[in-house]
């Protein structure tokens, strides 16, 4: 049993026992490599999401409809990525034995491990799906394994080959790419060949990771690992629609805003736009 967040995002009020998806944040940054700033990104976004509306002309589907309990931001020692990534796990392990779907917000991308953990000892044959900049299959980083830059790397040694998918990937160093070449499936620079992959996985259990740095920066400023010649806002959008409609979602996030880099908060009001689109996405079809 939680208790409903103080501050939720937008209208997701529905209480523990009665939602369907339930909300929490990892504030945690203790691996950025390059900028930090992003354990401010789940909160912000919450805070932020009063700048938009429940309805969603996109999708007409409105989430004053949703039951979404938004069960707040975890207290995580931003000293131990170990021991955050076990509260991450804990706290997905939880909402997932209730029969609930979590949708986790960042953060950086290293606590979408500590879910994945939680998701795959629930589902030992689940996929993962996943829109960055950065292909984040390094064996280490400065002679670190856990990192946001080695996340799909720790997450593939618990799937396994061809469970994940990758898309928008335009970074990353050669032996990144060589080492993926042969056991992810990874489309570069857009979401070419999406629809084929959600039509592979249908009925199969997905974990799908949103880290918002695939956008363009011109879009997206406000993330610590900013990477020229990434996607539009509405390619995203459309993208992240797909997937949360057309594929059995078991837990999702988004991850990497990095609210003190856009003082014009134009980027956390683009997190807040992705993350209603996709609860609104994954709202079961009305008869």
């Amino acid at each position: 049993m939680l208790n409903r967040n103080i501050e939720t995002f937008l209208c997701c009020d529905a209480s523990f026992e009665e939602a369907d998806t339930v909300l929490f944040g990892a504030p945690f940054d203790c691996t950025t490599s390059y900028r930090p700033g992003t354990r401010f990104g789940s909160a912000a976004i919450r805070h932020e999401s009063y700048g938009l509306e429940s309805y969603s002309p996109y999708q007409d589907r409105d989430l004053l409809d949703a039951l979404v309990f938004d069960s707040g931001d975890l207290e995580l020692p931003f000293g131990s990525p170990e021991r955050a990534l076990a509260d991450i796990e804990e706290r997905a392990s939880l909402i997932l034995q209730a029969g609930k779907r979590p949708f986790l917000l960042g953060g950086e991308h290293l606590v979408t491990l500590g879910a994945v953990r939680a998701a795959v000892k629930r589902f030992p044959d689940l996929h993962i799906v996943h829109f960055d900049a950065h292909a984040d299959l390094r064996s280490e980083y400065l002679g670190v394994s856990l990192s946001h830059a080695c996340v799909l790397r720790r997450c593939w040694e618990l799937v396994g080959d061809g469970r994940i998918f990758q898309f928008g990937i335009r970074s990353g160093d050669r032996e990144e790419f060589r080492w993926g070449a042969s056991h992810v499936k990874t489309s570069r620079f857009s979401f070419e060949g999406l629809e084929e992959t959600l039509r592979s996985l249908a009925g199969l259990p997905v974990y799908f990771t949103v880290d918002l740095d695939v956008l363009d920066p011109s879009v997206f400023p406000g993330t610590g690992t900013p990477e020229p010649g990434g996607v539009s806002f509405d390619e995203l959008r459309r993208a992240a629609t797909l997937v949360c409609r057309s594929a059995n979602v078991v837990a999702c996030d988004v991850n990497e805003l990095s609210p003190p880099y856009d003082p014009s908060g134009n980027s956390t009001a683009a997190a807040c736009k992705i993350v209603r689109e996709m609860l609104l996405a994954l709202l079961p079809e009305q008869a």
